[in-house]
């Protein structure tokens, strides 16, 4: 996997597995105040994928969008105008393109990059091409990946894609609950390779398995520190929600804090 470089100087923020979506409006709602929050105090925000809990094609986003989507549209791209705005791929939303990003004014990251940062290189990606003991998930991954394919499936109607996203979506809940919890995680081999493929690099991070915590081990002489990012849900307890802050002082998980207007019974 080709990874591409980008510098960010200054502080950083990196969230993911939002999985913004019409059925979680807390959720959505939170996340906004997040958005604000991050365009004041970072200098620049990553959202290393899943933000969208399924994504059936940019032009549903650009022509005639759901309210839902409009109002994150709007956020998103409002944060883009005041801190540079790095978007990418999950599982679930691995059909966002440049579209998209060109209409909030962001970039579209590659499914693996390296960010030379104020703490030192930082590889990013979303997780699940980490999580390779699950080989079907692999095999599935690889194939709806492919460029004919996606474009296999955005030549669809809109109806259609709506219909398959749901059915693909209901599927995915039922092998989640089935799959022994080791196919789900990360696996050590891929891991490894990564460090293996960037000597310098002290730091990973990624989301995915929606297990936060920073794992520190040493791989191949040195100390390295794996950071998982939370995943966001105030819809339902219970309710969590965090990000990554990167800086010359460091890196470091924070909770995020939900507006005190938004559910009264969390406090």
């Amino acid at each position: 996997m080709s990874v591409t470089d980008f510098t960010l100087p200054g502080t950083v923020w990196v969230a993911s597995d939002i999985h913004l979506a019409r059925q979680v409006p807390e959720t959505c709602r939170v996340f906004y105040a997040f958005l604000a929050e991050a365009a004041v105090h970072a200098d620049a925000l990553i959202l290393a994928g899943d933000i969208f809990d399924a994504w059936i094609g940019d032009d549903a986003a650009i022509h005639n969008p759901e309210p839902w989507l409009q109002e994150a549209i709007g956020h998103l791209s409002a944060t883009a105008q005041k801190i540079p705005l790095f978007i990418g791929h999950g599982n679930r939303d691995f059909l966002m393109g440049s579209d998209l990003a060109g209409l909030l004014g962001a970039t579209l990251m590659p499914d693996a990059t390296l960010f030379h940062t104020d703490a030192g290189p930082i590889h990013i990606s979303h997780g699940d091409e980490l999580c390779t003991h699950d080989v079907p998930f692999q095999r599935f991954r690889k194939v709806s990946h492919h460029p004919l394919v996606k474009r296999l499936f955005l030549a669809l109607p809109l109806r259609l894609r709506r219909a398959i996203a749901r059915r693909a979506r209901k599927t995915s809940m039922h092998a989640h609950g089935t799959k022994p919890m080791y196919l789900m995680d990360v696996a050590h081999e891929a891991i490894s390779d990564v460090f293996r493929k960037h000597p310098a690099l002290i730091h990973m991070v990624h989301g995915h398995t929606h297990k936060p915590k920073c794992h520190q081990f040493e791989d191949q002489g040195t100390q390295r520190c794996r950071w998982v990012l939370p995943d966001w849900e105030w819809d339902h307890p219970p309710f969590r929600g965090g990000y990554l802050s990167i800086s010359a002082a460091g890196v470091s998980m924070h909770d995020f804090a939900a507006p005190a207007h938004t559910h009264d019974q969390a406090v």
